[in-house]
């Protein structure tokens, strides 16, 4: 008895050993298969994570997956193959804003620090309903206490 897959997307080994290799992205490495929007979606997202393939099968398994993509409706904005899996705008640890010292806090003015400050400020003070104030609160809450 043949089991059902419960998602299309969802594909177990049995459906993915049946599919013929032009139904891979990458056809010589069996990754990446072309069956539906998600996993056209998934094989752009991963696109450099597949190992062991020349730049050459890269460029046709690109070609692959703008055909796919333009079959099942997904919409791809990248030209070239070396752009695929790229995370957008990412930002590393060192890049995320950080949160000053009670030195440099204490050496601003309060109307000039961003609602994140004063809310930071008003956690250390232990101020009653301050996760629902809005800046202008804050600063009042901070004044006043």
């Amino acid at each position: 008895m043949a089991t059902r897959r419960t998602r299309p997307q969802e594909l177990d080994a049995e459906h993915r050993n049946a599919l013929p290799d032009t139904r891979f992205a990458f056809p010589r490495v069996r990754k990446e298969p072309l069956t539906d929007a998600a996993h056209v979606r998934n094989a752009i997202a991963r696109f450099d994570q597949v190992r062991d393939v020349t730049d050459r099968e890269r460029d046709e398994a690109f070609r692959r997956i703008q055909r796919a993509a333009r079959k099942f409706g997904v919409q791809m904005t990248e030209s070239r193959w070396q752009e695929l899996g790229k995370p957008s705008a990412t930002r590393k640890s060192s890049d995320k804003p950080r949160t000053p010292t009670r030195a440099e806090l204490a050496a601003s003015p309060r109307a000039q620090r961003s609602k994140a400050e004063l809310y930071a400020e008003a956690r250390r003070r232990e101020v009653k309903g301050r996760s629902t104030m809005t800046k202008d609160a804050l600063l009042r809450a901070l004044q006043s206490g």
